[in-house]
């Protein structure tokens, strides 16, 4: 458990296990606590990371707004594997976290062995569905700058639980991480050229069609649906979830 400086900005971190190392992300106003439940499994073959994005849990929030988007976000995780002398590491996530995976591998193919997917979505080709997502992300950020955390108490389990000093970074986050610009991750999916596990929960409505597209789209892709699970699989079906992803990790 340890903080490391990324260009100002302590990001938390922590370290499990040994072996190849699997860098994993949470999902936006969640914490890496949200695999606490798989960190034993996760790490028994592999040398686990997780943090918390900036904004999150127990990194900081920036008060610049401008420290808050997709290039620095994926910088944090080009640092954090530095720092664990990864050159190249299985890279995988959650809704948000998997986003920005797909956008580590399109900024740093190189360093990335494996992607390992979990009810994301890749982005928008079209104008007009990326500024109906921001517009949703936008109603977040105001949802929070008006309830504070006190609106998480109502939201799914690994948002519920995630600790926060406060709801200034999650409002942050929403606006320049969660937020989308452009099309560049979902016109890079055909050029992945490293093994893709597409995990997605049967009951994850929005999140099925993309998972589809995502499987159709990068060269050789696999995806397993997980039954009786929505948004957040690794908590809804924790066994079913370890079952589907520890064959495919064992593989690298």
């Amino acid at each position: 458990m340890s903080k490391l400086n990324c260009n100002g900005v302590d990001i938390y971190y922590e370290v499990h296990g040994k072996g190849p190392v699997l860098l994993l992300a949470h999902g936006f106003s969640a914490t890496c606590d949200m695999w606490r439940g798989q960190i034993e499994a996760l790490s028994r073959n592999h040398t686990l990371v997780v943090w918390d994005m900036r904004g999150h849990g127990r990194s900081d929030y920036p008060e610049d707004p401008a420290a808050y988007s997709e290039t620095s976000t994926v910088s944090d995780m080009a640092i954090l594997l530095d720092q664990v002398g990864a050159e190249r590491a299985i890279v995988g996530g959650l809704s948000l976290g998997g986003y920005m995976s797909l956008a580590f591998y399109r900024a740093h193919p190189e360093r990335v062995r494996a992607l390992l997917i979990i009810d994301t979505g890749p982005g928008f080709r079209k104008d007009e569905a990326r500024e109906a997502w921001n517009k949703r992300a936008l109603n977040i950020a105001a949802l929070y700058e008006r309830e504070g955390l006190a609106a998480l108490q109502s939201a799914s389990r690994e948002r519920a639980t995630g600790r926060h000093r406060s709801a200034e970074g999650l409002v942050r986050a929403a606006r320049g991480m969660l937020t989308q610009r452009d099309a560049r991750v979902i016109e890079s999916l055909p050029k992945i050229k490293v093994p893709s596990l597409i995990i997605v929960g049967a009951n994850d409505t929005p999140f099925l069609a993309a998972s589809d597209y995502m499987t159709a789209k990068i060269p050789g892709a696999c995806k397993v649906i997980i039954p009786a699970a929505g948004h957040v699989v690794n908590i809804d079906q924790p066994k079913a979830f370890i079952e589907a992803v520890q064959p495919f990790l064992d593989l690298y």
